[in-house]
């Protein structure tokens, strides 16, 4: 019988895909590249064909998370227009469904400790998935006072902010934290509130 030789169909995927799921089991750094290898189905010295490291494995995870997420933003901030106000809150619950929905790659993406620097192409992805929420941001501030008007950047950084620490607190099963309102309806009084506080909604909103 003529010995096996090397042939995942893709490999590359298959690694991935185990380490998606050792981090959701274990954390970023709760594992090997030998055990993801051997989640994968192959020897701990074909993952070297692919990545250095862990590390390298972990930020192609994020890399490919970030594509989902930025797909999502913009499917999000497409169907809420020609409302801009309607386009920013959707953007904002497309963060929170995207973190119950891909933890994984929420971690390798947020928790990892994987610069978004790591790579151009994980930088470009990153990038385009800010713009999003930047992009609904902008429209959104052309109904405030330019005296009054935050820049959008800062606009897009606070709801961003909002939306991950309801995130991390109170829709990702953190001990010690459970809310007493579900994580969608903090996180959309939560916008409700600061868009009040700029005059963009209506104050019985």
């Amino acid at each position: 019988m003529p010995k096996r030789g090397y042939h995942h169909g893709n490999l590359r995927e298959a690694l991935v895909e185990a380490a998606l799921l050792l981090i959701e089991e274990k954390g970023p750094t709760g594992f090997t590249l030998s055990e993801a290898a051997k989640r994968a189905g192959v020897t701990p010295a074909a993952v070297y064909r692919h990545f250095e490291g862990r590390e390298d494995l972990i930020a192609e995870a994020a890399r490919q998370g970030y594509e989902i997420f930025a797909d999502l933003m913009e499917y999000a901030y497409e169907k809420g227009q020609p409302s801009a106000l309607a386009s920013f809150e959707a953007t904002g619950r497309a963060y929170l469904a995207f973190a119950k929905k891909y933890p994984g790659h929420y971690v390798a993406m947020f928790e990892s400790g994987i610069s978004i620097q790591r790579t151009p192409e994980l930088n470009a992805v990153a990038t385009r998935a800010r713009a999003v929420l930047e992009k609904a941001a902008t429209e959104l501030s052309m109904h405030i006072p330019p005296e009054k008007r935050p820049p959008p950047q800062m606009f897009s950084a606070h709801i961003w902010a909002l939306s991950h620490g309801v995130v991390e607190l109170f829709a990702r099963g953190s001990p010690g934290t459970k809310a007493p309102f579900p994580p969608e309806d903090l996180l959309e009084s939560g916008i409700g509130v600061y868009l009040r506080g700029l005059g963009l909604v209506p104050p019985d909103k």
